[in-house]
């Protein structure tokens, strides 16, 4: 199938500005508030994209860091870390910073939660009018899709915690689970400051929506 090939964007001539419809518009023709605002718009997501390059830079500058100094403390014992090195905390002298490095797991699952899947429509088939509601519902929460059509992996294993005893439900059951592969690892860095003379850390947050 040929690919369609996108028009670059042409260059703004001078004296004009582009509306949301992708028209040209004289600024004379354009209402002085509608300039402010959109001047006003473009200067905050210029400096947003801007903190967001730099954020990039600190993230990977400090797992970089981080993992040169966990290769540095191992070489005090004649011991070589390559690889992947995994989770990771380090703590200041006074114990009042925390930066941890995490690994997470991002899991998937094969054709065999089709399997699972029909199988669990016939647990509830079979059980008919003695199957509680709330099963049912929780069933349908689970499988549901999101925008870009895929499972929630939490909702589906939370199937897993439920006490049914059922020989063909535990079968269901471990189709979920033998269905499920690691798609790859996403790591995490968080940085955390001591809540004053406490033994409780909180996470310095580098969110506009949080601060």
């Amino acid at each position: 199938m040929e690919s369609e090939e996108r028009e670059a964007p042409k260059q703004q001539p001078l004296g004009y500005r582009r509306n949301s419809a992708g028209h040209l518009v004289p600024e004379e023709m354009v209402k002085d508030i509608d300039i402010a605002r959109d001047e006003l718009v473009r200067e905050i997501i210029t400096a947003a994209q801007a903190m967001k390059a730099q954020l990039a830079a600190l993230k990977k500058r400090s797992m970089q860091d981080v993992f040169a100094f966990v290769d540095l403390s191992a070489e005090k014992y004649g011991i070589s870390i390559g690889g992947q090195k995994g989770n990771i905390s380090l703590m200041s002298y006074d114990g009042k910073y925390k930066v941890q490095i995490a690994v997470a797991e991002r899991l998937t699952f094969d054709e065999r939660l089709i399997a699972a899947k029909a199988l669990i429509d016939q647990c509830i088939h079979r059980w008919s009018e003695g199957s509680p509601s709330e099963i049912k519902a929780l069933v349908e929460h689970a499988f549901q899709t999101d925008k870009e059509g895929k499972i929630s992996t939490s909702r589906v294993l939370g199937l897993t915690h439920l006490k049914i005893k059922d020989e063909q439900w535990q079968q269901a059951m471990q189709a979920l689970h033998d269905s499920m592969q690691i798609a790859g690892t996403t790591t995490y860095i968080r940085m955390y400051q001591r809540r004053g003379l406490t033994d409780q850390y909180e996470q310095i947050v580098l969110d506009l929506a949080s601060s």
